[in-house]
Protein backbone atom coordinates (compact mmCIF):
# COMPACT_ATOMS: atom_id res chain seq x y z
CA UNK A 1 0.00 0.00 0.00
CA UNK A 2 3.01 2.29 0.30
CA UNK A 3 3.42 2.90 -3.45
CA UNK A 4 6.43 2.65 -5.73
CA UNK A 5 9.55 4.67 -5.04
CA UNK A 6 11.32 6.86 -7.53
CA UNK A 7 13.45 5.10 -10.13
CA UNK A 8 11.29 1.98 -10.30
CA UNK A 9 10.29 2.68 -13.90
CA UNK A 10 12.05 3.50 -17.16
CA UNK A 11 12.26 7.25 -17.73
CA UNK A 12 9.98 9.04 -20.21
CA UNK A 13 7.26 6.39 -20.28
CA UNK A 14 3.95 7.88 -21.35
CA UNK A 15 0.46 6.83 -22.21
CA UNK A 16 -3.23 7.31 -21.60
CA UNK A 17 -5.79 5.62 -19.35
CA UNK A 18 -9.53 6.11 -19.30
CA UNK A 19 -12.08 4.84 -16.79
CA UNK A 20 -15.71 5.29 -15.91
CA UNK A 21 -16.71 4.93 -12.30
CA UNK A 22 -20.25 5.14 -10.93
CA UNK A 23 -21.77 6.99 -8.07
CA UNK A 24 -23.28 4.95 -5.26
CA UNK A 25 -26.22 5.39 -2.95
CA UNK A 26 -25.62 4.74 0.73
CA UNK A 27 -28.29 2.70 2.47
CA UNK A 28 -26.72 3.22 5.88
CA UNK A 29 -25.24 6.71 5.69
CA UNK A 30 -21.70 7.83 6.49
CA UNK A 31 -22.00 11.23 8.17
CA UNK A 32 -19.18 12.61 10.26
CA UNK A 33 -15.48 11.92 9.97
CA UNK A 34 -12.20 12.24 11.85
CA UNK A 35 -8.49 12.11 11.19
CA UNK A 36 -7.58 11.72 7.55
CA UNK A 37 -10.92 11.04 5.91
CA UNK A 38 -11.85 8.29 8.36
CA UNK A 39 -15.55 7.60 8.94
CA UNK A 40 -17.22 8.11 12.31
CA UNK A 41 -19.57 5.24 11.49
CA UNK A 42 -19.73 2.37 8.99
CA UNK A 43 -21.82 2.52 5.82
CA UNK A 44 -23.18 0.20 3.16
CA UNK A 45 -24.16 1.19 -0.36
CA UNK A 46 -25.52 0.03 -3.70
CA UNK A 47 -23.23 0.85 -6.61
CA UNK A 48 -25.05 2.45 -9.53
CA UNK A 49 -24.44 2.01 -13.25
CA UNK A 50 -25.70 4.99 -15.28
CA UNK A 51 -24.78 7.88 -12.95
CA UNK A 52 -21.04 7.84 -13.54
CA UNK A 53 -17.96 9.95 -14.15
CA UNK A 54 -15.70 9.33 -17.13
CA UNK A 55 -12.09 10.35 -16.57
CA UNK A 56 -9.26 10.35 -19.09
CA UNK A 57 -5.66 10.81 -17.91
CA UNK A 58 -2.69 11.36 -20.21
CA UNK A 59 0.54 10.77 -18.33
CA UNK A 60 4.28 11.08 -18.78
CA UNK A 61 6.71 9.60 -16.28
CA UNK A 62 9.98 11.28 -15.35
CA UNK A 63 12.40 10.46 -12.55
CA UNK A 64 12.82 13.99 -11.18
CA UNK A 65 10.33 13.35 -8.40
CA UNK A 66 9.57 17.06 -8.10
CA UNK A 67 7.62 19.84 -9.81
CA UNK A 68 5.28 17.59 -11.77
CA UNK A 69 2.96 19.30 -14.24
CA UNK A 70 -0.69 18.63 -13.45
CA UNK A 71 -3.63 20.03 -15.41
CA UNK A 72 -7.34 19.39 -15.05
CA UNK A 73 -10.32 20.18 -17.25
CA UNK A 74 -14.00 19.38 -16.84
CA UNK A 75 -15.76 18.41 -20.05
CA UNK A 76 -12.79 19.85 -21.95
CA UNK A 77 -13.03 23.26 -20.32
CA UNK A 78 -11.06 24.96 -17.57
CA UNK A 79 -12.84 24.76 -14.23
CA UNK A 80 -10.63 26.52 -11.63
CA UNK A 81 -12.54 25.37 -8.53
CA UNK A 82 -12.55 21.73 -9.66
CA UNK A 83 -8.90 21.90 -10.72
CA UNK A 84 -7.86 23.32 -7.34
CA UNK A 85 -9.50 20.36 -5.57
CA UNK A 86 -7.91 17.78 -7.87
CA UNK A 87 -4.42 19.31 -7.59
CA UNK A 88 -4.73 19.54 -3.80
CA UNK A 89 -5.74 15.88 -3.78
CA UNK A 90 -2.72 14.83 -5.85
CA UNK A 91 -0.42 16.70 -3.48
CA UNK A 92 -2.14 15.13 -0.47
CA UNK A 93 -1.65 11.53 -1.61
CA UNK A 94 2.08 11.80 -2.30
CA UNK A 95 2.95 9.83 0.85
CA UNK A 96 0.80 6.81 -0.10
CA UNK A 97 1.22 7.23 -3.87
CA UNK A 98 4.69 8.78 -4.32
CA UNK A 99 4.56 7.95 -8.03
CA UNK A 100 2.35 11.05 -8.44
CA UNK A 101 5.40 13.26 -7.89
CA UNK A 102 6.99 11.77 -11.01
CA UNK A 103 3.99 12.04 -13.30
CA UNK A 104 2.99 14.89 -15.57
CA UNK A 105 -0.78 14.52 -15.84
CA UNK A 106 -3.48 15.93 -18.11
CA UNK A 107 -6.84 15.01 -16.60
CA UNK A 108 -10.24 15.51 -18.19
CA UNK A 109 -13.47 14.47 -16.53
CA UNK A 110 -17.18 14.52 -17.30
CA UNK A 111 -20.37 13.42 -15.52
CA UNK A 112 -23.62 11.90 -16.75
CA UNK A 113 -25.56 13.75 -14.03
CA UNK A 114 -25.79 17.23 -12.43
CA UNK A 115 -22.85 18.13 -10.21
CA UNK A 116 -23.25 19.17 -6.52
CA UNK A 117 -26.98 18.53 -6.35
CA UNK A 118 -27.06 15.57 -3.99
CA UNK A 119 -25.91 12.75 -6.25
CA UNK A 120 -22.50 11.70 -5.04
CA UNK A 121 -20.44 13.29 -7.82
CA UNK A 122 -17.34 13.27 -5.63
CA UNK A 123 -17.75 9.51 -5.21
CA UNK A 124 -17.77 8.83 -8.93
CA UNK A 125 -15.14 11.42 -9.85
CA UNK A 126 -12.58 10.52 -7.19
CA UNK A 127 -13.02 6.78 -7.70
CA UNK A 128 -12.57 7.21 -11.46
CA UNK A 129 -9.37 9.18 -10.87
CA UNK A 130 -8.14 6.61 -8.35
CA UNK A 131 -8.71 3.82 -10.89
CA UNK A 132 -6.72 5.80 -13.46
CA UNK A 133 -3.84 6.22 -11.01
CA UNK A 134 -3.58 2.54 -10.08
CA UNK A 135 -3.88 1.67 -13.77
CA UNK A 136 -0.96 3.99 -14.58
CA UNK A 137 1.09 2.33 -11.84
CA UNK A 138 0.19 -1.07 -13.27
CA UNK A 139 1.22 -0.03 -16.79
CA UNK A 140 4.52 1.42 -15.63
CA UNK A 141 5.20 -1.70 -13.64
CA UNK A 142 4.27 -3.91 -16.63
CA UNK A 143 1.64 -5.86 -14.77
CA UNK A 144 -1.97 -6.60 -15.62
CA UNK A 145 -3.00 -6.62 -11.97
CA UNK A 146 -4.95 -3.70 -10.54
CA UNK A 147 -4.78 -3.20 -6.77
CA UNK A 148 -8.43 -2.41 -6.04
CA UNK A 149 -7.84 -2.11 -2.30
CA UNK A 150 -5.25 0.54 -3.01
CA UNK A 151 -7.66 2.25 -5.41
CA UNK A 152 -10.31 2.32 -2.69
CA UNK A 153 -7.84 3.84 -0.23
CA UNK A 154 -6.78 6.49 -2.75
CA UNK A 155 -10.40 7.25 -3.60
CA UNK A 156 -11.22 7.61 0.11
CA UNK A 157 -8.56 10.30 0.52
CA UNK A 158 -10.41 12.34 -2.11
CA UNK A 159 -13.94 11.59 -0.94
CA UNK A 160 -14.99 9.15 1.74
CA UNK A 161 -17.94 7.75 -0.19
CA UNK A 162 -15.71 7.28 -3.25
CA UNK A 163 -14.07 4.34 -1.50
CA UNK A 164 -17.29 2.37 -2.01
CA UNK A 165 -17.63 3.11 -5.75
CA UNK A 166 -14.61 0.90 -6.51
CA UNK A 167 -16.81 -2.16 -5.98
CA UNK A 168 -20.24 -3.36 -7.03
CA UNK A 169 -22.98 -4.22 -6.57
CA UNK A 170 -22.69 -3.78 -2.78
CA UNK A 171 -19.87 -2.21 -0.77
CA UNK A 172 -19.20 -1.68 2.93
CA UNK A 173 -16.86 0.90 4.40
CA UNK A 174 -15.87 1.24 8.02
CA UNK A 175 -14.92 -0.81 11.05
CA UNK A 176 -17.94 -2.64 12.45
CA UNK A 177 -18.97 -5.65 14.51
CA UNK A 178 -21.05 -7.30 11.77
CA UNK A 179 -18.45 -7.76 9.01
CA UNK A 180 -15.00 -8.42 10.44
CA UNK A 181 -13.20 -7.53 7.19
CA UNK A 182 -14.62 -4.00 7.29
CA UNK A 183 -12.02 -1.24 7.49
CA UNK A 184 -11.93 2.51 7.95
CA UNK A 185 -9.04 2.68 5.46
CA UNK A 186 -10.85 1.29 2.43
CA UNK A 187 -14.16 -0.22 1.38
CA UNK A 188 -14.74 -3.88 0.66
CA UNK A 189 -17.12 -5.64 -1.74
CA UNK A 190 -19.82 -7.57 0.08
CA UNK A 191 -21.95 -10.36 -1.32
CA UNK A 192 -21.96 -12.92 1.50
CA UNK A 193 -25.36 -14.56 1.45
CA UNK A 194 -27.02 -11.54 -0.15
CA UNK A 195 -30.32 -12.25 -1.90
CA UNK A 196 -29.73 -11.97 -5.68
CA UNK A 197 -32.73 -9.62 -5.96
CA UNK A 198 -30.34 -6.78 -5.06
CA UNK A 199 -28.12 -7.45 -8.10
CA UNK A 200 -30.76 -5.88 -10.37
CA UNK A 201 -32.29 -3.39 -7.95
CA UNK A 202 -33.49 -0.11 -9.40
CA UNK A 203 -32.56 3.38 -8.23
CA UNK A 204 -34.53 6.06 -10.05
CA UNK A 205 -33.17 9.49 -9.15
CA UNK A 206 -35.70 12.31 -9.01
CA UNK A 207 -33.91 15.57 -9.80
CA UNK A 208 -35.88 17.89 -7.55
CA UNK A 209 -33.24 20.57 -8.02
CA UNK A 210 -30.14 20.94 -10.21
CA UNK A 211 -28.81 23.84 -8.15
CA UNK A 212 -25.57 23.55 -6.22
CA UNK A 213 -26.13 22.73 -2.57
CA UNK A 214 -26.11 25.61 -0.08
CA UNK A 215 -23.93 23.56 2.28
CA UNK A 216 -21.36 21.11 0.88
CA UNK A 217 -21.04 17.58 2.19
CA UNK A 218 -17.55 18.41 3.43
CA UNK A 219 -18.95 21.24 5.57
CA UNK A 220 -21.81 19.01 6.71
CA UNK A 221 -19.43 16.32 7.94
CA UNK A 222 -17.47 18.92 9.91
CA UNK A 223 -20.64 20.13 11.64
CA UNK A 224 -21.16 16.65 13.11
CA UNK A 225 -18.31 17.32 15.56
CA UNK A 226 -20.57 19.46 17.73
CA UNK A 227 -23.90 17.86 16.88
CA UNK A 228 -25.68 16.95 20.15
CA UNK A 229 -27.03 13.74 18.59
CA UNK A 230 -23.75 12.54 17.08
CA UNK A 231 -22.96 9.69 19.48
CA UNK A 232 -26.48 8.29 19.36
CA UNK A 233 -26.34 8.50 15.58
CA UNK A 234 -23.08 6.58 15.35
CA UNK A 235 -24.53 3.83 17.56
CA UNK A 236 -27.66 3.74 15.40
CA UNK A 237 -25.57 3.33 12.23
CA UNK A 238 -23.74 0.32 13.67
CA UNK A 239 -27.06 -1.24 14.65
CA UNK A 240 -28.66 -0.47 11.31
CA UNK A 241 -25.73 -2.00 9.41
CA UNK A 242 -26.27 -5.35 11.07
CA UNK A 243 -30.02 -5.16 10.61
CA UNK A 244 -29.94 -4.21 6.94
CA UNK A 245 -27.39 -6.91 6.07
CA UNK A 246 -29.69 -9.46 7.71
CA UNK A 247 -32.68 -8.10 5.78
CA UNK A 248 -30.78 -8.19 2.49
CA UNK A 249 -29.65 -11.75 3.08
CA UNK A 250 -33.24 -12.83 3.79
CA UNK A 251 -34.69 -10.76 0.97
CA UNK A 252 -36.90 -9.00 3.52
CA UNK A 253 -37.75 -5.94 1.43
CA UNK A 254 -40.07 -4.42 4.05
CA UNK A 255 -37.35 -4.42 6.71
CA UNK A 256 -34.81 -3.24 4.13
CA UNK A 257 -37.02 -0.35 3.08
CA UNK A 258 -37.86 0.64 6.64
CA UNK A 259 -34.18 1.00 7.53
CA UNK A 260 -33.36 2.81 4.28
CA UNK A 261 -36.07 5.43 4.85
CA UNK A 262 -35.15 5.92 8.51
CA UNK A 263 -31.52 6.41 7.51
CA UNK A 264 -32.48 9.03 4.91
CA UNK A 265 -34.62 11.02 7.34
CA UNK A 266 -32.03 10.72 10.11
CA UNK A 267 -29.37 12.18 7.81
CA UNK A 268 -31.44 15.27 7.14
CA UNK A 269 -32.53 15.54 10.76
CA UNK A 270 -28.85 15.71 11.70
CA UNK A 271 -28.41 18.60 9.29
CA UNK A 272 -31.32 20.44 10.89
CA UNK A 273 -29.85 19.78 14.34
CA UNK A 274 -26.40 21.10 13.40
CA UNK A 275 -25.01 24.39 14.66
CA UNK A 276 -25.75 26.37 12.60
CA UNK A 277 -28.78 24.38 11.40
CA UNK A 278 -29.46 24.01 7.69
CA UNK A 279 -31.90 22.23 5.41
CA UNK A 280 -31.20 20.75 1.99
CA UNK A 281 -34.65 19.32 1.30
CA UNK A 282 -36.94 21.38 -0.92
CA UNK A 283 -40.74 21.60 -0.62
CA UNK A 284 -41.06 19.25 -3.59
CA UNK A 285 -38.79 16.76 -1.81
CA UNK A 286 -41.36 16.42 0.97
CA UNK A 287 -44.27 16.25 -1.46
CA UNK A 288 -42.59 13.48 -3.45
CA UNK A 289 -41.79 11.56 -0.26
CA UNK A 290 -45.43 11.68 0.83
CA UNK A 291 -46.61 10.60 -2.62
CA UNK A 292 -44.22 7.63 -2.55
CA UNK A 293 -45.42 6.56 0.89
CA UNK A 294 -49.07 6.88 -0.17
CA UNK A 295 -48.44 4.87 -3.36
CA UNK A 296 -46.80 2.11 -1.32
CA UNK A 297 -49.71 2.05 1.13
CA UNK A 298 -52.27 1.77 -1.67
CA UNK A 299 -50.43 -0.80 -3.81
CA UNK A 300 -48.41 -2.72 -1.21
CA UNK A 301 -45.48 -2.62 -3.63
CA UNK A 302 -41.94 -2.57 -2.15
CA UNK A 303 -40.91 0.87 -3.44
CA UNK A 304 -39.01 2.98 -0.92
CA UNK A 305 -37.14 6.27 -0.97
CA UNK A 306 -33.77 7.40 0.23
CA UNK A 307 -31.93 10.71 0.04
CA UNK A 308 -28.31 11.62 -0.34
CA UNK A 309 -26.92 14.87 1.06
CA UNK A 310 -29.19 17.02 -1.09
CA UNK A 311 -32.80 17.52 -2.17
CA UNK A 312 -33.03 14.72 -4.73
CA UNK A 313 -34.92 11.50 -4.07
CA UNK A 314 -33.76 7.98 -4.91
CA UNK A 315 -36.59 5.50 -5.52
CA UNK A 316 -35.46 1.97 -4.67
CA UNK A 317 -37.38 -1.09 -5.85
CA UNK A 318 -36.82 -4.58 -7.28
CA UNK A 319 -36.78 -5.20 -11.01
CA UNK A 320 -39.98 -7.27 -10.80
CA UNK A 321 -42.19 -4.22 -10.09
CA UNK A 322 -40.70 -1.88 -12.71
CA UNK A 323 -43.87 -1.62 -14.78
CA UNK A 324 -46.11 -0.88 -11.79
CA UNK A 325 -43.76 1.83 -10.49
CA UNK A 326 -44.10 3.68 -13.80
CA UNK A 327 -47.46 5.00 -12.59
CA UNK A 328 -45.80 6.56 -9.54
CA UNK A 329 -43.01 8.09 -11.61
CA UNK A 330 -45.51 9.78 -13.92
CA UNK A 331 -46.99 11.47 -10.86
CA UNK A 332 -43.59 12.41 -9.41
CA UNK A 333 -42.24 13.97 -12.61
CA UNK A 334 -44.18 17.16 -11.92
CA UNK A 335 -42.07 17.72 -8.78
CA UNK A 336 -38.79 17.36 -10.68
CA UNK A 337 -36.88 20.13 -12.43
CA UNK A 338 -37.77 19.80 -16.10
CA UNK A 339 -39.49 16.53 -15.26
CA UNK A 340 -36.05 14.91 -14.98
CA UNK A 341 -35.81 11.39 -13.57
CA UNK A 342 -32.60 9.42 -14.05
CA UNK A 343 -33.52 5.75 -14.38
CA UNK A 344 -30.60 3.88 -12.87
CA UNK A 345 -29.91 0.38 -11.66
CA UNK A 346 -27.36 -1.43 -9.55
CA UNK A 347 -24.07 -1.98 -11.38
CA UNK A 348 -20.77 -3.79 -11.06
CA UNK A 349 -18.40 -0.87 -10.54
CA UNK A 350 -15.70 0.91 -12.58
CA UNK A 351 -15.14 0.05 -16.25
CA UNK A 352 -11.98 0.63 -18.26
CA UNK A 353 -12.41 2.27 -21.66
CA UNK A 354 -10.01 0.84 -24.21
Amino acid sequence: MSGNQQGDYPNDRQGKVQWTSPSNIALVKYWGKHGRQLPSNPSISLTLSKAFTETCVKYKYHDKGSNPQWHFTFEGKTKPDFEAKVLAYLRNISDVFPLAKSLDLEIDSRNTFPHSSGIASSASSMSALAMCLVDIASQLHDTNTLDLQRASLLARLGSGSASRSIYGPIAIWGDNDTVSEGSNDYAIPYSSGMNPIFNTYHDDILIISKSEKAVSSRAGHALMENNPYALNRFEQAHRHLGEIISAMQKGDLEKFGDIVEREALTLHALMMASQPPYMLMEPNTLTAIKSTQQFRKETNLPVYFTLDAGPNIHLLYPDSVTDQVTELKIELKEYCTGGTILNDQVGSGPVKIS
